[in-house]
């Protein structure tokens, strides 16, 4: 059959899609050389648009946990960050119009000393979801490779031998049934700065 273009040439057709990409590809660099012009900063968005926004992904948010109740599904979500990142404020966001009997929040403490002497991993599968359920993270086993090896609670050889595990504890995890959904927040040093000075005060 003749194409839209008129003469069915497959060498014509690629040609016109290849300069139909280039052309969008184009578009996209100037959008971005104009937002480095102007700084990259968006438009910060207001209060009254943020709750307008907001009370729709609380919509979404029931829906969300009717149909993991319903298919009886398995999700893990991990929040990691640096402090002052707004993992907390984010995990309130989304739990506040939600049943807490779906949507679980794990935010562990420091290891006692009997977690000490288990398998590292150990303390954290007993919070992993059942079947209609939502597991949430504040921080998780990430801790081994970020604020433990930097405040100096496991050597370098128990933080690579983690590095070397995780990826074959999160296949398990995946192949067991389970979602896992892993968010790193981020704010510039600055706005850290500022949220740290904050709390302080």
């Amino acid at each position: 059959p003749r194409d839209r273009h008129g003469d069915g040439s497959p060498s014509r057709r690629s040609a016109e899609d290849g300069q139909r990409d280039q052309e969008r590809r184009q578009h996209h660099l100037d959008v971005a050389g104009d937002d480095e012009e102007e700084g990259g900063q968006q438009e910060e968005m207001s209060r009254k648009d943020y709750e307008k926004e907001l009370k729709k992904l609380h919509v979404e948010l029931v829906k969300l946990q009717d149909w993991v109740r319903h298919k009886d599904l398995k999700i893990c979500v991990v929040f990691e960050g640096r402090d002052g990142a707004g993992k907390g404020g984010t995990i309130k966001a989304i739990t506040e119009r939600v049943s807490p009997r779906i949507f679980r929040i794990h935010a562990l403490p420091a290891p006692n000393d009997r977690e000490k002497s288990q398998m590292y991993m150990q303390r954290y599968i007993r919070h992993f979801p059942a079947a209609g359920e939502i597991g949430i993270f504040d921080r998780s086993w990430y801790n081994r490779a970020g604020v433990e090896r930097v405040m100096g609670f496991c050597s370098e050889e128990q933080t690579e031998r983690f590095l070397m595990g995780v990826p074959l504890f999160e296949r398990a995890m995946v192949e067991s049934g389970i979602i896992l959904l892993k968010y790193w927040l981020e704010v510039s040093p600055e706005e850290q700065q500022r949220r740290l000075q904050s709390r302080e005060n």
